[in-house]
């Protein structure tokens, strides 16, 4: 998605005519949702001198010129882009453009510096990098950059930023980024243009532009696909902004508790799909690189049960196990005998271990014991089940008894549900989990649809996970697990028509997820969180209904099988308020992360029709900027015939 494109001589005549920033705000507010002033100033300013860069008779007039191109999967921007081509290659020369006056360097830390923003000063990437990483992100996802063999050359312009002797910016430790992505500051207009002509020779009148908006969108990388190479020391994944900021200050602090001796703790809070298990996986690899012994610690089987399907032919089992490890394993070990734990889906971790929870006194407790670095990824609205005990709060309250210090970070780029930040925030609002903006947007690109025939709805998810075994059918826990059916999906325990009847995913198989014919049977909150898929079709049960002008729950719904809830009726006959709270919470976060798995789409079936026709409503108040191309079509529709919707 491109805010504002034009061929060079229409963008200088815009500029010249102050017609640039009404162009760019109309078009960003059909396409994107609101702007704020500050991003206005940031436009007026920074367009000014671009429009003084090109100027330039060698530049061609009908170069293209692009402003805020949305990088495939995540939420981030490219500031500016010019294209055409050289003697040899189609090309687009990438300009991330930044308001900064001045940066402090930052020591021990790869490609981070320090400089105002938001407010006060803080840390963030080097500007070269950031350059960097979004070509190569574009490069990664983008076919037609590929086949076209189209070159990006990506650079940085601070025309605020005023040069001193020994410059931070330059510094030798940010070489390696800056001959990647040059960068030019206050002064360099003249140099900038001589990088533009240099790979900028003959004009286009756009036609990269549309190739690089257009082109086929190949799937993203998943976690489990790539996690083999990772282990094998290849860099799978290009981390960008805030996750390579907490990447470098969670290396940072692994060695200053080696070099110390003291404990640290890092909780990293980030809502669905800000990568926290990418990063997670990362830190794994390279701290393990690094000689220190390491583990990474979940409380749900699934994830790591994946991981040891696809690592079973290369690495033994008892390799596998050492890595990989529940959140219950750490009742008797001593006191700082790992380097690092790095805790994945932290807000699921429980007070007690064992299967009767009875064993030892707090996972967390017992994580930050065992640990010189304790690493905790959380977001603590997915909590789902009433032992879920994870908590910033608790995790503050161990690490000070073991007089740990403690940091804290956030990630919130988004590379799920195509990287709208919009989906994620209109479903917190749907859902009535928070108030937010997104009462009417959900971004571009994001297939979302509901139905009123759940065999439909079925038996699109089955078409679409012939591409390449990533759409599943999810589920809230409001059907019985039928013992005699546990092995065989034959046995079906969910029921909802005369042409919809299907079974729970098995239990002879802990890698649902990726098993090749598991799209006949449907997963529940178990098997699928902390996992990604391209699109899901997600069934809401007689537990979340829509009555009164509002959603509400019903916890007496669930299936007598489900554990999720267990405890939750004596607890409501002794404290019945307190019960109540607890189970809507439980089951509208529940809905929350099932609608919130698939990075193309989700589907929706509701078993009451004011729900669904709530749903609807909300639907129809959505207005969106499509952007269909010929891997996958951004849709947003209320579904009565699947077959309209073709890939």
């Amino acid at each position: 998605m491109i805010i504002y494109e034009a061929i060079k001589s229409e963008f200088l005549q815009d500029v010249f005519e102050d017609k640039l920033i009404d162009n760019i705000v109309n078009n960003y507010a059909e396409k994107v949702g609101r702007i704020n002033k500050s991003e206005l100033r940031s436009w007026d300013n920074s367009m000014k001198y671009m429009h003084l860069v090109l100027l330039d008779k060698e530049i061609p007039d009908d170069a293209g010129v692009a402003i805020e191109f949305k990088i495939p999967y995540t939420s981030k921007r490219v500031d500016f882009l010019i294209s055409g081509s050289n003697d040899t290659n189609e090309s687009i020369v990438i300009v991330e453009l930044k308001q900064w006056q001045d940066i402090e360097k930052v020591d021990g830390k790869e490609a981070i510096v320090k400089t105002f923003l938001g407010g006060g000063v803080r840390e963030t990437t080097h500007p070269s990098y950031q350059a960097w990483s979004y070509a190569a992100l574009i490069e990664d996802y983008n076919e037609n950059v590929q086949d076209n063999q189209m070159e990006l050359y990506p650079c940085a312009y601070l025309h605020n930023y005023i040069k001193v002797d020994d410059d931070p910016i330059i510094d030798e430790g940010y070489q390696y980024y800056v001959e990647k992505a040059p960068v030019f500051r206050k002064g360099d207009a003249a140099k900038l243009r001589e990088f533009i002509k240099a790979h900028i020779k003959f004009g286009d009148n756009k036609e990269n532009l549309y190739k690089i908006e257009n082109g086929r969108i190949r799937p993203s990388k998943s976690l489990q696909d790539s996690l083999l190479n990772m282990l094998k020391g290849n860099q799978e994944f290009v981390m960008i902004d805030d996750q390579k900021v907490v990447y470098e200050a969670a290396k940072m602090l692994a060695k200053e508790a080696q070099r110390t001796n003291k404990k640290q703790v890092l909780i990293v809070k980030g809502g669905p799909g800000t990568g926290k298990s990418v990063l997670a996986i990362n830190l794994l690899v390279e701290l393990t690189a690094q000689n220190m012994v390491c583990q990474y610690v979940t409380k749900n089987a699934a994830p790591r049960a994946i991981y040891a399907k696809k690592l079973k032919k290369d690495f033994r089992k008892g390799h596998i196990d050492n890595l990989f490890k529940g959140s219950g394993s750490y009742i008797d070990v001593p006191e700082n005998t790992f380097d690092v734990l790095i805790v994945d889906e932290a807000h699921r971790l429980n007070e007690k271990s064992g299967m009767f929870n009875h064993l030892g006194e707090n996972q967390m407790k017992e994580i930050i014991s065992a640990s010189n670095f304790s690493i905790f990824f959380i977001d603590e609205r997915q909590r789902v089940t009433l032992k879920d005990a994870g908590s910033i709060e608790t995790i503050q309250q161990f690490a000070d008894q073991y007089n740990a210090s403690v940091s804290t970070a956030l990630l919130d780029s988004q590379f799920r549900c195509n990287g709208s930040d919009g989906y994620l925030a209109w479903i917190d609002d749907v859902l009535q989990i928070r108030k937010t903006a997104n009462e009417s947007y959900i971004g571009s690109n994001y297939d979302f649809r509901v139905y009123s025939d759940p065999a439909e709805m079925r038996d699109e998810i089955i078409r679409l996970n012939k591409v390449n075994n990533k759409a599943r059918l999810l589920a809230g826990y409001c059907w019985d697990w039928k013992k005699e059916g546990k092995n065989n999906s034959q046995i079906h325990d969910i029921e909802l028509s005369d042409q919809f009847s299907m079974s729970w995913n098995l239990g002879n198989s802990d890698s649902w997820a990726i098993d090749e014919n598991s799209v006949q049977e449907v997963g529940c909150i178990h098997t699928s969180q902390g996992l990604e898929f391209d699109y899901v079709g997600v069934i809401i049960g007689d537990d979340m209904y829509f009555s009164e002008e509002r959603i509400q729950t019903d916890f007496t719904k669930r299936a007598k099988t489900d554990s999720s809830l267990k405890g939750i009726k004596k607890l409501s006959k002794e404290e019945p308020e307190k019960a109540m709270q607890l189970a809507d919470e439980i089951i509208r976060n529940t809905y929350r992360t099932l609608l919130t798995r698939g990075q193309k789409g989700c589907f929706v079936y509701c078993t009451n029709k004011d729900l669904e026709n709530y749903l609807r409503k909300r639907l129809m108040e959505i207005q969106v900027q499509y952007q269909p191309n010929e891997f996958f079509e951004g849709k947003t529709s209320v579904a009565e015939d699947p077959e309209s919707y073709e890939l």
